[in-house]
């Protein structure tokens, strides 16, 4: 499961209840600590046992994550269980996410209670939930915000400033190839968490082509010259390969276990790449994923063109 490293909720914060009124009932009514009878300390005492106060508090957690809570955008209330609002997150940062990789990371494996909060979601006008062809004998189901569920993340301030927050679909026929990418995310934190880091922000190309090109456009006439070229390129943690900057599909910043800031660039290879494509990605210094079915053929365009970089399978 994805984890969500910027929520915090205040109302999970629990006051711990004072039962040192019960602890002094019982200490007065023993004659003494050494006579004490504590087989029959239990029904004296009018406060519960720490495991079943436990297991209570415990149960209230579970009960509070479920109740549906109000979030204000405008004149209009939202009820959303904690799970639904994970969801809402998890979705507007990647823009696009297939339904069985949102169940499988979000929600554990538990399609019944993402189908539940998908439902739910829609029905608020704050998510898309539609089936896309992606060839002629092949479908894919995914979902999408909603300006309106793009609003109420942004109005209650559910991610980041930093964090950019997308919504609906941009290119129709590369829906197949976004949607992967959270499965892409997911595998690159699980390899950061295991080496003790914590994902903090995920970039989508769409951003860091927007920022990239902005600061070209600055240089005017200047904006063909290498040098310059090059500064731009060293300011966004880009290198230039061949007289142009490589994007990759995704940037994941982390912090590591000695609470470093770094960043890992990652790009999800199909077997419609051209050699020298997958070279200059492979220049670029990024780490490259592919699909288990095109893994094998992207290998052996790396092998042919003698290029170290290796395929991870996604």
């Amino acid at each position: 499961m994805s984890r969500d490293a910027f929520s915090y909720d205040p109302q999970d914060a629990r006051e711990t209840r004072d039962t040192s009124t019960g602890r002094s009932v019982r200490q007065q009514r023993s004659t003494s600590p050494d006579t004490r009878d504590d087989r029959n300390s239990a029904p004296e005492a009018p406060g519960r046992g720490d495991s079943t106060e436990a297991r209570e508090q415990h149960s209230t957690r579970d009960e509070r994550s479920a109740s549906p809570r109000a979030y204000y955008v405008r004149d209009r209330a939202y009820l959303l269980r904690d799970s639904e609002m994970h969801s809402l997150k998890e979705i507007g940062k990647f823009r696009v996410i297939a339904v069985t990789d949102l169940a499988k990371h979000a929600y554990g494996g538990d399609r019944e209670r993402m189908e539940k909060d998908i439902r739910g979601l829609g029905r608020q006008s704050l998510l898309t939930d539609k089936t896309v062809e992606i060839s002629q004998k092949k479908t894919l189901r995914v979902v999408t915000l909603t300006k309106a569920g793009h609003r109420l993340l942004t109005k209650t301030k559910q991610l980041p400033d930093d964090q950019p927050i997308y919504h609906g679909l941009v290119k129709p026929r590369e829906v197949k190839h976004d949607a992967d990418l959270y499965r892409l995310y997911q595998k690159e934190v699980a390899r950061i968490e295991r080496n003790g880091g914590r994902p903090v922000r995920v970039l989508l190309d769409y951003e860091l082509k927007r920022n990239l090109n902005r600061d070209l456009a600055l240089l005017g006439p200047e904006k063909d010259d290498l040098d310059r070229k090059s500064e731009v390129a060293e300011k966004h943690h880009f290198q230039v390969v061949n007289g142009k900057i490589p994007v990759p599909d995704l940037r994941v910043e982390y912090e590591t276990q000695e609470l470093e800031l770094r960043h890992v660039d990652l790009e999800l290879a199909t077997r419609d790449y051209r050699p020298r494509a997958m070279a200059e990605k492979a220049a670029a210094g990024f780490s490259l994923y592919g699909r288990s079915e095109d893994a094998s053929r992207l290998r052996r365009v790396l092998d042919e063109r003698e290029i170290t970089a290796g395929i991870l399978t996604l």
